[in-house]
């Protein structure tokens, strides 16, 4: 039985805490704000209530995995799971829209030729058939088992299959998702389709590599999910799992050292002075004074921006059919983009807002009210302006019309305030790792230069989103628990 003492309380954290607990080890928990969960908060006000992270859950076998092996609850004995349908409304910026089914293929390819014309259903449907390809080829080492000590080869190789052309006797092979929509999807609509779900991550998709193509089919493939009550219940599920795990809670204790004597990891110091033992430590891949890495491993993801949340709380019911999520895709896409990644950093005039509309009682005082998010891409660090809510809400009013006649009022979340909650560097978001583009998107590995201190989390492989935290989580355990020749689940 080994002492571990874990730095932070975020989701990747608590999925290592309860494992590790259970593997029989002695798990306490430092985490410098006074709550749990990391980025997955909850702001409540007058009877309403909002997520102010992730609004969504992919994935949720990881959740599942992580109850079932920690435990004999499993997951749905502890939080309603939702699957949400339609997955996802999208606007286009011609005013077209689409509602894609969730989990289905099929359904996708017949609602896209309804909406945009054949034989667009079937050029997205065929895309999704390759995504497929690239998806086979990473799974394993990108969310499954601990980064390869050869992880050039993923840096080096585009999973991403060359596409055929008759015309041209060739196959010509798509280096970035932009490339895709041109060459491949060949209209502008699934284009933004496509595009929407690298910006979702902060991902530009004119230098994003093809092997993002994985993100769009995660969604299809597996679905996407809502917690009822808010997102922040599952947080709350895998706290209280820790707990009946007896993992130890210090809140409010800020760690402000890793101590380390003969070349290993050998507890914390605290702000206050106070030293704690441990035989392993766990902390956040965004945490300072990190050791220095060997010469050609993997540098932490840079210049990725962060998220403006708007939380509005409206007057008037949510009318029956409502989508739970709509995709408001932005009518200036270059000028987006330049705002977003260009030079000098700004706020786009026109952002792509993506509009949460959740059936749930729960969230509001009463049948007469409704509680709406909204969500944009913005700098990281910026400061935040009325201007740039008031750009944002109108840009929503393209999904939900006479939306700023209904606005008792809203709350706003910056770049400033995810870095207070998170730590990372004015409000940076981590993406998931992505295989070639020479290695800029993936992430360092859960093992570290100094024996016997790991780390966990978006910032660590396999990098940003809830079910990656999961994961990341169940790597860091398997390597502790059983060493280095850890490979990962099988």
């Amino acid at each position: 039985m080994a002492g571990i003492a874990v730095i932070g309380a975020g989701m990747g954290a608590l999925t290592a805490a309860a494992r590790l607990a259970v593997a029989g080890h002695r798990v306490t928990v430092y985490e410098r704000t006074q709550t749990y969960g990391g980025a997955v908060r909850r702001f409540e006000r007058d009877g309403f209530g909002f997520d102010t992270g992730p609004g969504l859950l992919p994935l949720p076998a990881v959740y599942r995995d992580l109850f079932v092996k920690t435990g004999k609850e499993p997951l749905e004995a502890c939080v309603e799971l939702v699957q949400v349908d339609p997955s996802a409304r999208h606007v286009f910026a011609d005013g077209t829209e689409v509602a894609l089914p969730n989990a289905s293929r099929a359904g996708v390819v017949a609602a896209l030729d309804a909406a945009l014309g054949a034989p667009a259903g079937q050029r997205w449907g065929d895309f999704l058939v390759r995504a497929r390809e690239a998806w086979d080829r990473t799974r394993r080492p990108l969310l499954e088992e601990p980064l390869w000590d050869d992880w050039s080869v993923l840096a080096a190789r585009e999973p991403y299959p060359a596409v055929p052309h008759k015309r041209l006797l060739r196959t010509r092979r798509a280096g970035t998702l932009a490339e895709v929509g041109a060459w491949e999807l060949r209209d502008p609509r699934l284009t933004a389709l496509l595009e929407g779900h690298a910006l979702t991550y902060g991902l530009d998709p004119r230098v994003t590599p093809a092997s993002a193509a994985v993100l769009p089919y995660m969604e299809h493939a597996f679905g996407t999910w809502y917690v009822r009550g808010g997102m922040r219940e599952l947080a709350r599920a895998v706290y209280e799992r820790c707990l009946a795990r007896r993992v130890e809670f210090v809140l409010g204790a800020e760690v402000t050292r890793i101590l380390e004597k003969d070349g290993r990891a050998v507890g914390v110091e605290l702000a206050d002075g106070e030293v704690r033992e441990a035989d392993f430590v766990v902390a956040p891949g965004s945490i300072g004074g990190l050791p220095a890495r060997a010469d050609g491993e993997v540098a932490p993801q840079q210049g990725l921006p962060s998220r403006l949340t708007v939380l509005l709380a409206l007057r008037g019911a949510r009318p029956e059919g409502t989508a739970h999520r709509t995709v408001a895709h932005s009518v200036d896409r270059d000028g987006e983009l330049e705002s977003l990644f260009g030079t000098a950093p700004s706020v786009p005039a026109r952002p792509t807002v993506t509009v949460l509309r959740p059936d749930d009682p729960a969230l509001v005082p009463d049948g007469a009210h409704e509680a709406v998010t909204l969500g944009a891409v913005v700098p990281a660090g910026t400061e935040i302006q009325e201007a740039h809510v008031d750009a944002l809400v109108a840009a929503a009013e393209r999904a939900v019309p006479g939306l700023r006649e209904r606005v008792l009022w809203r709350e706003v979340c910056t770049p400033a305030d995810i870095a207070r909650e998170t730590g990372a560097a004015g409000g940076a978001v981590p993406a998931p790792a992505l295989a070639a583009a020479g290695g800029r998107l993936l992430h360092p590995a859960n093992s570290t230069g100094l024996q016997g201190l790991f780390t966990v989390g978006g910032w660590s492989h396999p990098g940003g989103g809830l079910p990656h935290a999961g994961m990341s989580g169940a790597l860091v355990s398997g390597l502790i628990v059983e060493g280095p020749q850890f490979r990962g689940s099988q």
